[in-house]
């Protein structure tokens, strides 16, 4: 099995190892092990390796390293009888699910939580927003745009397909803004990742859709990677405009904090909320649970709606 190898510095290995023994022991004896392998915004995927691999001994050592020690790294797994390979970084490993089920068996109790994010310390979501992302000018023709295509405008709807989730109307073409976004967002990438703190990463796609909310309206909690179609989103945008003076309330961004809980992020008890600022801009890691509060409009008028251009940045 061709991979990418473990990259831990050799003093986190040795300290790792001295004070910790792990032994796999399989409880079969099958020649192959189903693992599922848990990562960051709820994905999973099963993959056959035998314990004596040391691809194995590679996942489970990520998982015992606190984050002093570990140093980000690409694993690289064959899947499909060899026709495809899944890729993921290490940072993503949050969990592994053996059948038949594997011991470790550690000899001394670590010092640290091997994972953090419990609900006595979440994992605190960060965001970044930007004023004034148009001119005046252009901020003032995408309001223009936005009456003259409200025909076009369709009821939003969710992967799962939940009822009574998710309340908005939305334009998934207007190629008259959507060059205009796509250019600006990648000629501020580099400084939103920098303020952010994250690592940056090669964009493969940028998605967008412009969305209405009106009186009543709003998104429940949710994820923007939760599935196999959206695992490979890593950055949300939002970006708020409407017409002044504002004819609305509420429709706030409520961002959570994060715990593990069971091997998945879940969200915390502690959140944020985020003011929909008029032509502000506003990004953050698209596995956060967040949702979007109800819309209080009293003319019920599609001109005073809440109108945003979100989307994804998909490395």
């Amino acid at each position: 099995m061709k991979r990418k190898g473990f990259e831990a510095s050799g003093k986190a290995r040795a300290k790792q190892r001295a004070a910790q023994s792990t032994v796999l022991e399989a409880q079969a004896d099958s020649e192959q092990v189903a693992v599922t392998i848990l990562l960051s915004g709820g994905q999973e995927y099963t993959v056959a390796i035998d314990p004596a691999d040391g691809l194995l001994q590679d996942l489970y050592e990520t998982l015992m390293l606190t984050d002093s020690q570990a140093t980000k790294h690409l694993f690289q797994i064959p899947i499909h009888n060899g026709q495809a390979v899944l890729a993921f970084p290490s940072d993503r490993l949050v969990g592994l699910i053996t059948e038949p089920p594997l011991i470790i068996e550690q000899q001394e109790k670590a010092e640290e939580p091997l994972i953090g994010g419990s609900e006595q310390d979440p994992l605190i979501s960060k965001y970044l927003q930007i004023e004034n992302f148009l001119t005046d000018d252009e901020h003032q023709q995408l309001l223009n745009y936005v009456l003259q295509r409200q025909p076009d405008f369709q009821p939003t709807t969710t992967f799962t397909g939940a009822v009574n989730y998710r309340e908005s109307v939305v334009l998934y073409s207007f190629p008259d803004f959507e060059d205009l976004f796509r250019n600006r967002l990648r000629q501020i990438f580099p400084s939103v990742v920098q303020q952010l703190g994250i690592p940056s990463f090669q964009i493969t796609s940028i998605e967008s859709q412009l969305t209405a909310h009106n009186d009543g309206q709003f998104y429940k909690v949710h994820n923007d990677n939760g599935s196999q179609d959206t695992a490979a989103r890593e950055l949300t945008y939002v970006y708020y405009f409407y017409q002044e003076p504002k004819a609305f309330t509420g429709g706030e961004l409520v961002m959570y904090d994060s715990k593990i809980e069971n091997n998945y992020y879940v969200q915390a008890d502690t959140f944020k909320t985020i003011e929909p600022r008029n032509n502000s801009i506003v990004f953050f890691l698209s596995r956060y649970m967040h949702e979007v509060l109800p819309v209080h409009c009293p003319s019920r008028d599609f001109a005073d709606s809440r109108f945003t251009i979100n989307g994804w940045l998909r490395r």
